[in-house]
């Protein structure tokens, strides 16, 4: 099996060291960009399964980068984790209504980045088996709506739509259920795992994206008051 590609972009040399010789012993192959806009010259010249982006770079921003690759056909579903000293909540919600995958903030611990990264990497490959989804559900069809569960693919009137990761892993848990309420914690726990620490703010802005994405289909995304949400039956 190839290694896989990790592609970390980040300006500060010790910290892309550190979490080089991090990724590299955990059994990855990695490569370093000290800017973005070096860092998109490598995403197009390599294949590369991940990037770990650094917010504040000289020049292009991480935000921008990141903006940049979710706009691209070709590119958008490269998984990206933020890896930055910027922690303040306004921050994460940038980050993620951008596009990313997950927000690490510095400093961190080398086996928490690992742990998370093989977290994203499993929910980028091939289908995502949820709890609360049966195992042998291959697809959720809605009208014009289909979901492919296992081929992580969403058309509508048979349009591929450019969902991030966890945009695709929500509505899936959403649509799975029909009529089932789901907590903010729940879907935070379901879509990012029980280490991470995001909140609830950040699962509206994810929603919000959603329902603009999948246009008049975005109504059957109900807000349920003081509780979460849930999609229509």
């Amino acid at each position: 099996m190839p290694q896989i590609h990790i592609l970390i972009i980040e300006d500060e040399e010790n910290i892309a060291q550190l979490v080089s010789y991090n990724l590299i012993k955990a059994g990855f192959h990695v490569t370093c960009a000290e800017s973005g806009e070096d860092g998109l010259n490598q995403v197009r010249s390599s294949e590369i399964d991940c990037i770990l982006l650094d917010l504040m770079l000289p020049g292009m921003s991480g935000r921008e980068v990141c903006e940049v690759l979710k706009a691209s056909e070709k590119f958008s579903g490269i998984p990206v984790i933020m890896l930055t000293a910027k922690g303040e909540e306004e921050d994460i919600v940038g980050g993620l209504e951008c596009g990313a995958d997950d927000y690490i903030t510095k400093p961190f611990s080398p086996r928490v980045l690992v742990a998370r990264l093989k977290s994203v990497l499993r929910r980028s490959k091939g289908p995502m088996p949820l709890d609360k989804t049966p195992e042998h559900e291959e697809s959720i069809l809605i009208h014009e709506l289909q979901i492919n569960i296992g081929r992580h693919e969403v058309l509508l009137n048979a349009v591929p739509l450019q969902l991030t990761m966890t945009e695709f892993s929500i509505l899936v848990l959403l649509a799975g259920r029909p009529g089932w309420v789901f907590t903010r914690q729940q879907i935070i726990d379901h879509v990012r795992g029980y280490e991470f620490l995001v909140t609830p703010r950040a699962v509206d802005v994810q929603i919000f994206g959603l329902r603009r994405k999948l246009g008049k289909y975005g109504e059957y995304i109900e807000t349920i008051r003081g509780v979460g949400y849930r999609f229509k039956e």
